[in-house]
């Protein structure tokens, strides 16, 4: 990510404790997951508590199988807002792509409920969608992908690349797509859950990075 987080940013820089919400569908629930300390969220916060050891870090699973963006913004309030959380990971687009659905539909939605939590003060990532069999048969792959990050740059938000992150250990590290994808060929299995969040902490750090860098010239 290539924008700084100033909220997750100054907590940590406080030893204040940090709360984030993951949101979004079953990727964030934690669909073919074997259990739901394999889930993204779950190991987001093992690997978050890896680089901020002194920190006091919770991330909260809020993700719903099979909800599309319309229906997640609808509980953007109860399932966001009200946790008062630092930082929110809003995963996007899958369900939209996968059932040929209205992506300026599932657009309007992002942006409405990215506007909502900016107002409130609260750091956004976007996540994208998953790099899988049953995803790279759909036609709407790369228009969502273009949607999502053009939403990311427009609100300046952090954006995980999701899709390019599996693509990379698929096509560079001799991963298979059987490594990190189940058998229904959609939802991740444990190993993919724990590369995505891997990465994703990865992100984050270097986004409380590029923030305490900026404080620093």
């Amino acid at each position: 990510m290539s924008v700084p987080l100033p909220q997750l940013s100054q907590r940590i820089a406080a030893g204040a404790p940090i709360r984030i919400v993951a949101i979004g569908s079953s990727s964030t629930a934690g669909a073919g997951a074997s259990s739901p300390d394999k889930a993204y969220p779950a190991r987001l916060a093992h690997y978050l508590g890896e680089r901020f050891r002194s920190a006091d870090i919770a991330v909260l699973n809020r993700g719903i199988n099979g909800e599309t963006d319309d229906q997640t913004e609808k509980r953007i309030a109860a399932d966001a807002l009200d946790a008062k959380p630092d930082l929110v990971i809003w995963q996007v687009g899958a369900n939209t792509v996968l059932r040929d659905g209205d992506q300026t539909l599932s657009e309007r939605s992002v942006r409405r409920g990215v506007e909502r939590l900016r107002r409130a003060g609260i750091d956004v990532v976007l996540m994208d969608l998953q790099y899988a069999p049953k995803m790279l048969e759909k036609t709407g792959v790369v228009p969502m992908l273009s949607r999502i990050a053009g939403i990311a740059t427009d609100q300046h938000i952090g954006l995980f690349r999701r899709f390019d992150v599996m693509r990379s250990l698929v096509e560079t590290r001799g991963m298979t797509m059987a490594d990190l994808i189940g058998p229904d060929g959609v939802h991740q299995n444990d190993v993919g859950y724990d590369c995505v969040a891997r990465m994703l902490a990865v992100g984050i750090e270097d986004a409380v990075s590029i923030h305490n860098s900026g404080l620093q010239r």
